[in-house]
């Protein structure tokens, strides 16, 4: 190794003995003669020091370096002087007094900060990623994933897993998003396509008799990108075979204590656990956001008689009045209240109704179309006192607990906002005050979502599609109704939210192959159809196919989440931007006339 130490890695106990370190310059500093360079690895940074009167040729040497240079610096620790300890370093009580210096490579000045505090644009960013990523948050959410990665290959290889690779380059199938494909060359015309997930690989290896199979998988799907989204991400792959949901619960929350073990973070299980149906009628979400203490409520019954057009509308269509109780929010301004009401009709509700609740009464423009019994009703329903908001949805049951639900979250914003303003103030009059809300209670709020729909109905061709994926067992005593009411099956689905972000997604799967083809028909895949896209899954099974069940868990969100952010750029070290490019390596390109002509493509795109 051309280095002795890391830059990270001195203390006073080196004092007094010869180091070499390697690195880049984060700074150099000239005081009257004497040059104090801090010279930087992914481990930390440490003083050197160059002073003529110690080592003159190494001094002219240092003249002449700058920032982002890589050096090799040879000399003595020493002890740095009173009044220049640096506390905040793990290096900050000693310094290198330097011997040698030799130049590995010169640089031009930097386009950004290779500071934590100093953040350029997002496509500086992204251009210069090879620079931003030498940032130490940069590399320290690099390593958090790498410890987290490590920690979840131990836990499952410890209970039994083998981690087993799939393909890459499948076959086109239909799982929800659009497929990346990859066209053959010695197969002309025809396509691989990028896996979505290892989904039906996975259960193959379950029929192979691979019991406990687990991969930190790629995953690549054409979709539109925000934060939590990107064209290629990582999952934590796990099947396992004579197994149910218990059985998947049961691993994933030791796996999860064993991550967040990592960062130091203690949680609780056995998880929270809401059906679909309670999660969207409480909050409005399928991923709520638990910390969040405010619920929605079903005032239907309370205002079914009232003569307010709005509400009566709503339920002769079969429709639901659902109430949110922002407490006390009373004082939220007009203005406030507009962007709501706009913030409900962008998720497709007619509009948003509301009223403020002042001695026991409801007080606002829609408050003489409810009487005093219906008001009473509405407020009891509702758990509401003097100084809450009241804010109405009267909508098609999903719409109006999504729109409300996307309120609540508003909501909840604002609300934080609020709190954290008298917190400063609070702590400004007296320095003394602490918080005593345990950080595990209020920032790792994990729920299991079980029992979705087996599938949706598309609104525009009112057919079914898959709610999941088409490969989710129905739960057991509704197998019968695939037959008979398909809309009312409820699958053997779930999902892992934390703090309204969802980390998983999972399902019992199916493993005969005559439920297996009936779903096909129910979502309009007829046989000839289902045999063209799926049909080695479903040869497959009538070799005998056990029981199986599993879950894809997002490992860029829960680092994101560990790491606390929400943008899962921040933890994968080459993103692309929202148009799904990559500024750096400016993919993607442009093929030339000989690839195509390789691949057998012609091209028909008009260039902008």
């Amino acid at each position: 190794m051309l280095r002795t130490h890391t830059c990270g890695e001195l203390t006073r106990k080196h004092i007094g003995k010869k180091a070499t370190l390697c690195g880049w310059i984060q700074s150099r500093r000239d005081h009257g003669g004497v040059i104090f360079v801090d010279i930087r690895d992914r481990y930390g940074l440490t003083q050197v020091v160059f002073d003529p009167s110690h080592n003159a040729a190494t001094h002219k040497r240092a003249e002449h370096v700058g920032r982002e240079w890589v050096l090799i610096v040879a000399g003595t620790v020493r002890s740095r002087r009173e009044g220049m300890i640096n506390p905040r370093l793990a290096t900050g009580e000693i310094e290198i007094i330097s011997d040698t210096i030799e130049i590995l490579n010169k640089a031009e000045t930097p386009p950004l900060e290779i500071e934590d505090d100093l953040i350029a644009s997002e496509d500086v960013r992204l251009k210069y990623r090879y620079l931003d990523l030498r940032r130490p948050i940069m590399q320290q959410r690099i390593l958090l994933k790498h410890n987290i990665m490590q920690a979840a290959r131990t836990f499952l290889s410890e209970n039994g897993f083998l981690e087993i690779e799939t393909p890459l380059l499948v076959k086109p199938t239909p799982e929800g998003a659009r497929d990346y494909v990859v066209p053959s060359r010695v197969n002309p015309g025809r396509f691989y396509a990028l896996p979505q997930s290892p989904q039906l690989y996975k259960q193959l290896l379950m029929i192979s008799g691979f019991d406990r199979y687990f991969q930190i998988a790629r995953c690549l799907r054409d979709e539109d990108l925000r934060q939590d989204r990107q064209p290629e991400f990582t999952q934590i792959d796990i099947e396992m075979s004579f197994a149910g949901q218990e059985d998947i619960f049961l691993v994933v929350e030791g796996l999860m204590k064993k991550i967040l073990a990592v960062a130091n973070i203690p949680i609780n299980t056995p998880f929270q656990r809401l059906t679909y149906a309670d999660a969207m009628n409480k909050y409005g979400s399928d991923k709520p956001d638990l910390r969040i203490g405010l619920e929605l409520c079903d005032v239907t019954s309370a205002v079914a008689n009232a003569e307010f057009s709005v509400f009566n509308t709503a339920i002769a269509k079969s429709g639901v009045v659902k109430c949110l109780n922002a407490t006390s929010c009373a004082s939220l301004p007009r203005n406030e209240i507009d962007e709501l009401i706009t913030l409900a009709k962008t998720h497709h509700a007619q509009g948003l109704a509301w009223a403020k609740v002042t001695k026991g009464t409801l007080e606002s423009s829609i408050a003489k179309y409810l009487d005093t019994t219906v008001q009473k009703a509405i407020i009891n329903i509702a758990k509401a006192n003097d100084g809450d908001l009241l804010l109405f949805v009267a909508d098609k049951p999903k719409i109006a607990c999504t729109a409300l639900g996307q309120v609540r979250l508003s909501i909840a914003q604002k609300m934080t906002k609020s709190q954290k303003k008298k917190e400063e103030k609070t702590e400004s009059s007296n320095t003394n005050t602490r918080s005593t809300k345990s950080a595990a209670q209020s920032e790792w709020a994990f729920a299991w979502i079980t029992d979705f729909p087996m599938f949706a109905r598309n609104e525009e061709t009112q057919s079914f599609e898959a709610e999941h994926h088409p490969f989710c067992m129905p739960k057991q005593e509704h197998i019968t109704l695939l037959d008979t009411a398909p809309e009312n099956v409820l699958a053997s689905t779930y999902d892992l939210v934390l703090n309204g972000m969802e980390l998983l997604s999972g399902s019992v799967r199916v493993h005969k192959p005559e439920i297996q083809k009936k779903i096909f028909s129910i979502i309009g895949l007829n046989e000839k159809e289902a045999e063209k896209k799926f049909g080695f899954l479903v040869d497959a099974y009538t070799f005998g196919g056990p029981p199986h069940c599993g879950v894809g868990i997002g490992l860029d969100r829960l680092v994101a989440l560990v790491a606390g952010t929400t943008d899962i750029r921040e933890v994968i070290a080459f993103p692309k931007n929202k148009a799904a490019q990559c500024p750096m390596d400016e993919s993607p390109a442009d093929l030339d006339s000989l690839q195509l002509k390789d691949l057998h493509i012609k091209l028909n795109v008009v260039r902008p």
